[in-house]
């Protein structure tokens, strides 16, 4: 079984790796004391020249889950791959990722699942191995845009992506929260962990924001911005608020049959607030996007669940888990 590392690790670059208190009984503590540990990790030049191709790359991070983070990265995609004039690139070489329009292509840990309902149960080193091969080994080709969407919170996904992307250049973070306080609170972090970690951040999503009723158009707060909701916020932490998206149960319903939104409700308050966002001009802090949304190409790939010997050889160690943990005589 896999140790967990100490809580109040030093970390593998610092000067008392392998010599601090907590590194006492910690099954890496010779290997970090020999100084091997602080050596650069080799997978960040790879990373940095697979990524030269891709022309933007953005996280989509929330403070709180349930906040509609997923839901917001696939829209983004959707309407980022809406251009016409974007390309799509076929290299032979490493993974392909699942593509659901001729533009516009996926890659998820669920893909590699043998179920749709297993849990992937997992810690830290395992998640941070599986993002850097999503980010080395999977074939993106030419890319006008990368999305990633990440989990809520700052945790070491996180880090991890932050470090791998560093030397490729990150655009910025989308944040994405709910106008009520309790989802305000958490997004102030985040803002703050961008800071601390150099991550620029392109603007703030206020999800949920309000239903409007589509028969008489009027307008209900479900979620009240009891303390001004996320433009006091933003207004106060000096960030830009890129907009608003009001609740349409339209989306729900196209999420569950795997549709772009933008087409099935084109009229939609909720699609217009969605390109209002995409088109957005207003001022980024430097070294963020400097030109409006409007062009993606993401991936290419087979269509449709991949096979079982499509997964083997796409990731064999998390197939290899997988068969691990089944019962003698269980098969996929």
């Amino acid at each position: 079984m896999e140790e967990e590392v100490p809580h109040d690790c030093p970390g593998a670059d610092s000067a008392q790796a392998g010599r601090g208190a907590s590194c006492q009984g910690c099954p890496n503590q010779r290997l970090c004391a020999s100084g091997a540990g602080a050596a650069p990790d080799p997978a960040l030049e790879e990373i940095k020249e697979k990524m030269q191709p891709v022309k933007h790359k953005i996280l989509v991070l929330s403070g709180k889950g349930g906040v509609g983070k997923s839901t917001f990265s696939a829209h983004l995609a959707h309407g980022l791959a809406e251009d016409e004039n974007s390309q799509v690139h076929q290299s032979g070489s490493g993974w392909s990722p699942v593509y659901v329009d001729d533009n516009l292509g996926v890659m998820s840990v669920g893909f590699l699942l043998s179920s749709p309902d297993d849990a992937v149960i997992w810690r830290g080193p395992k998640k941070n191995g599986m993002i850097k091969q999503f980010l080395r080994d999977v074939d993106w080709g030419e890319l006008d845009y990368l999305i990633v969407d990440t989990p809520p919170g700052t945790s070491d996904e996180h880090l991890s992506v932050v470090q791998y992307l560093a030397a490729a250049h990150i655009d910025g973070a989308v944040i994405i929260t709910t106008p009520q306080e309790v989802s305000l609170q958490d997004v102030r972090k985040e803002i703050n962990f961008c800071r601390k970690v150099k991550l620029p951040i392109v603007g703030v999503v206020e999800n949920m924001s309000g239903f409007v009723c589509p028969k008489c158009k009027k307008e209900s707060q479900i979620f009240p911005p009891t303390t001004g909701g996320a433009e006091a916020m933003c207004r106060d932490l000096a960030v830009p608020l890129l907009g608003r998206v009001p609740l349409d149960p339209l989306i729900g319903k196209s999420c569950d049959k795997g549709q772009s939104f933008f087409a099935e409700a084109p009229d939609s308050p909720a699609t217009l607030a969605y390109r209002s966002i995409i088109q957005s001009k207003c001022e980024r802090p430097p070294g963020t996007l400097s030109q409006p949304w409007g062009r993606a190409g993401i991936g290419v790939g087979w269509a449709g669940p991949p096979s079982e010997h499509q997964k083997r050889s796409l990731l064999p160690a998390v197939w290899d888990e997988q068969q691990e943990a089944k019962s003698p005589g269980e098969t996929s």
